[in-house]
């Protein structure tokens, strides 16, 4: 008889044991599958230290994060010498998973002098170059320059491959052969200039409102403004800045 009712409470433990991990089973697959189905989410608040936005293929597409969180540039899906952090804000990629342009910003005072810097960025690249579309704030201690940026970049090499060369020359310890070197790249004889700033629409350090529209090296030729006092004219220069009319002529 005892022997039968061991039998018998066997059998149910087994069962219960059965149940409960049926029963587990059935938990860990309503959560995993309530956290694949339930794409669509309201949150009221998120706190993170940084955000990946993907493609449907995982490929990273824009991250927000902090400054310690900020990404590596990258080109082609590789590094190419800039260290993540120091960049708080928004960074794009493209298809190819190169950068290609962002949002950043910053702003800090020296508790020992009293001194500070703040500058914004918002920023679109040309296709395997730098930046070539920007608005920019930049506040030195008071020394402002606020305005639109439309920049030229040459074809190739690319910016990783041109930066490379360009942070080699900087190295060079004789100070004649440096800047032979590093004007080679910025100006080659047999190919176009590396890059120049073309346009600029602003205010500048010397609070002018300014409008300056630049040679394909980088010359400002042509110049409209208001200055701090209020004068107005307009000013035609030769590549080497030379003014060589203006409006009004007194």
């Amino acid at each position: 008889m005892e022997n039968q009712e061991i039998l018998i409470l066997k059998k149910k433990v087994k069962l219960l044991t059965i149940n409960f991990y049926a029963l587990t089973i059935v938990i860990v697959c309503f959560f995993l599958f309530s956290f694949i189905y339930n794409k669509d989410e309201t949150f009221n608040e998120i706190t993170a230290k940084k955000l990946t936005i993907v493609e449907p293929n995982g490929q990273t597409r824009l991250v927000l994060a902090n400054s310690q969180n900020s990404p590596a540039n990258l080109m082609h899906g590789k590094t190419y010498g800039l260290k993540e952090g120091g960049r708080p804000g928004l960074i794009f990629f493209n298809d190819e998973l190169t950068e290609c342009g962002g949002l950043v910003f910053t702003g800090r005072k020296d508790v020992k002098t009293g001194e500070y810097f703040a500058s914004g960025h918002f920023s679109f690249d040309q296709y395997d170059q730098n930046q070539v579309l920007y608005l920019q704030y930049l506040d030195d201690n008071g020394s402002k320059k606020t305005g639109l940026y439309v920049d030229d970049w040459h074809k190739d090499p690319n910016f990783a491959e041109w930066r490379k060369e360009y942070k080699e020359a900087e190295k060079i310890p004789d100070e004649i052969e440096r800047k032979k070197r590093l004007e080679e790249l910025r100006f080659p004889k047999n190919s176009e200039t590396a890059f120049a700033n073309r346009v600029f629409i602003g205010k500048d350090v010397n609070k002018d409102a300014v409008l300056n529209l630049s040679d394909t090296k980088g010359n400002v030729r042509l110049q409209i403004k208001v200055d701090s006092l209020g004068n107005a004219e307009i000013l035609f220069l030769d590549d080497k800045g030379k003014i060589t009319s203006k409006f009004p002529q007194n």
